[in-house]
């Protein structure tokens, strides 16, 4: 569960800092006092995206830290593992996100930096928040399909990976078939242009690093005159009376004195003896060189062709010898295929049968899970809407299969396989007895959608380990007997996860176990939001305010004491 949030410079937030306990917790305060702060805030926590906008103003960042107490059985505990994050199951989880006033964000978990997928996916299992935008979502027949299959997550996930798995490889395949039997002619005049370019290139039997080797040579031969004048003038002063000469005479003068002194005498012969020796040495190899110095202009231009013949077949195939081999490893493989392209042809096409048969039977199996699974999601839904005071409400998920003239035989029907199969799925609706069922965005109110909304996430809850469900005026459109069984429903909730709302209505807030109060204050020139954790008097005056409004008297106020009494027999009974 969530036991701390900080919020500092979001927003007409300055600084927050709220505990947060088990059970059902409502938010409460004046439009326009900065509920939804708290909420944007825990959204950003999870993964969500901010902006610059979002900052105080005056303020360089916003920071946003939540502490989390989770069980060790956790699911995220092996996320965080496989991110390489370390954690303690034994410890608290601990988000931080924050804010620059150039629209960087940065995020830590448990100190250690991550990036906005990495803290989504953590985030994900963390918090689920369901706000006004999920009501347009449940308007959208193309969402009714996930939400489904969201329920039958147990028995459609193993057999939906299995279909998805066949739809990949047969896309692939049908693609590569389609493309070799629609581009014949095209494919004869590649076919021509391949068989040109492979012998251009083999003609050439290039070898690698034959350009650099060619090169090298080039440069040889075209200085060789200046290079053969340059070493044999070098050759000649090493042989002259200045050269070697000059040292072995040097070394015979020491050689006569050496005696004399020859801890001082004898480091410099040795010296000159060793001088005397390399350049001996270096004479011999100027010698060997001049005598292989090649003067040959037929050489040479034969070189200068060889180079432009490679140079001409980079500007075409690659830009270097590596890349014109590669080329022609490529091309000699289309040159293949198009060769026998009647053979490959037939051979696609058995294998795009076989997958597009396996294609439509798993096709067939996904669409009878999902009847099965609809069948038991509508009585769930109304087994709930029933709790919601919409007993007499009548609900079909409908599973259509996607019928396209131009597609595939099924069951004599042409239906159109996508990523999903081949359904589409609708929510029809009758809120009232001796109604036809018609679509969900044709008939529900506001209020109607607010319950069924959360009807579906009282379903869902139960499916998946996620310990806080966040409701962002999901009463919103209702009031009466249906806002009082909104309340009961968000504190039954409560019992299996942490439950947090946004609400205007006071039999809602009477249900929390923990209120808070915001309100925006003024404070010299400057606009600033609080969060106050209420008292049991603080509880009264808070409800007395939204049951009378401005004006606060003893009847509101004992009404509201009365309420709290109401929901707490209430709580108590469940």
């Amino acid at each position: 569960m969530l036991v701390h949030l900080s919020i500092r410079n979001l927003a007409v937030v300055e600084a927050v800092d709220v505990k947060f306990y088990r059970g059902f917790h409502v938010l409460t305060g004046e439009t326009g006092a900065g509920k939804s702060i708290v909420i944007d805030a825990l959204g950003l926590i999870a993964g969500g995206r901010g902006t610059a906008d979002l900052i105080r103003y005056g303020c360089e960042r916003a920071e946003m830290e939540a502490s989390f107490d989770l069980p060790e059985a956790h699911s995220v505990w092996k996320t965080l593992e496989g991110l390489g994050i370390i954690a303690d199951q034994k410890e608290s989880l601990i988000i931080r996100r924050e804010i620059s006033h150039q629209g960087k964000s940065t995020a830590r978990i448990n100190g250690q930096l991550v990036n906005l997928s990495m803290l989504r996916e953590v985030g994900e299992q963390l918090v689920n928040l369901h706000g006004q935008h999920e009501h347009q979502n449940l308007l959208r027949p193309e969402r009714h399909l996930s939400l489904l299959d969201a329920f039958g997550a147990e028995s459609i996930n193993s057999i939906k990976a299995k279909y998805q798995e066949t739809y990949a490889s047969f896309v692939k395949v049908d693609k590569e078939w389609n493309e070799l039997r629609n581009n014949s002619q095209q494919a004869l005049q590649m076919l021509d242009l391949y068989r040109f370019q492979l012998e251009e290139i083999a003609a050439a039997g290039l070898k690698l690093g034959e350009d650099e080797f060619l090169s090298e040579e080039k440069v040889k031969l075209s200085h060789s005159e200046k290079t053969m004048g340059s070493i044999s003038e070098a050759y000649n002063l090493l042989h002259g009376p200045q050269g070697l000469e000059a040292i072995a005479k040097a070394v015979s003068r020491l050689q006569d004195v050496a005696g004399y002194d020859s801890n001082g005498i004898n480091p410099l012969l040795e010296q000159l003896q060793s001088a005397y020796y390399q350049l001996e040495d270096a004479s011999f190899g100027l010698r060997s060189y001049r005598e292989n110095i090649e003067f040959n202009p037929s050489r040479l231009e034969e070189v200068e062709d060889r180079l432009d013949l490679i140079s001409s077949l980079r500007r075409k195939y690659g830009d270097r010898i590596e890349g014109i081999l590669e080329y022609y490893e490529k091309i000699s493989r289309e040159t293949e295929t198009l060769e026998n392209k009647d053979e490959l042809l037939e051979k696609l096409e058995a294998t795009r049968d076989k997958l597009l048969n396996r294609l439509l039977h798993e096709a067939g199996e996904l669409s009878d899970i999902r009847q099965k699974n609809a069948e038991e999601l509508a009585l769930q839904i109304e087994s709930e809407l029933k709790d919601l005071q919409m007993g007499r409400t009548s609900l079909q998920v409908k599973l259509n299969w996607n019928e396209d003239a131009n597609g595939f035989e099924w069951k004599g029907k042409r239906v159109r396989p996508g990523k999903q199969g081949i359904d589409s799925a609708e929510f029809l609706i009758s809120p009232n007895p001796g109604e036809p069922l018609r679509p969900l965005s044709k008939i529900a109110s506001g209020g109607e959608l607010s319950r069924m909304m959360l009807a579906l996430k009282s379903i869902f809850a139960k499916h998946d380990e996620v310990p806080v469900l966040i409701f962002d005026e999901v009463d919103t459109g209702v009031s009466g007997r249906a806002a009082q069984s909104i309340a009961e429903k968000l504190y039954t909730l409560s019992k299996s996860c942490q439950v947090f709302s946004i609400s205007h209505l006071p039999q809602v807030a009477c249900m929390a176990d923990r209120q808070y109060l915001i309100e925006k204050v003024v404070e010299g020139d400057r606009t600033m939001t609080s969060v106050e954790a209420l008292s049991e008097e603080g509880r009264v005056h808070e409800l007395a305010r939204m049951l009378g409004g401005v004006e606060i008297t003893e009847k509101t106020l004992h009404h509201a004491q009365e309420m709290l009494k109401l929901a707490q027999a209430q709580k108590d009974s469940f």
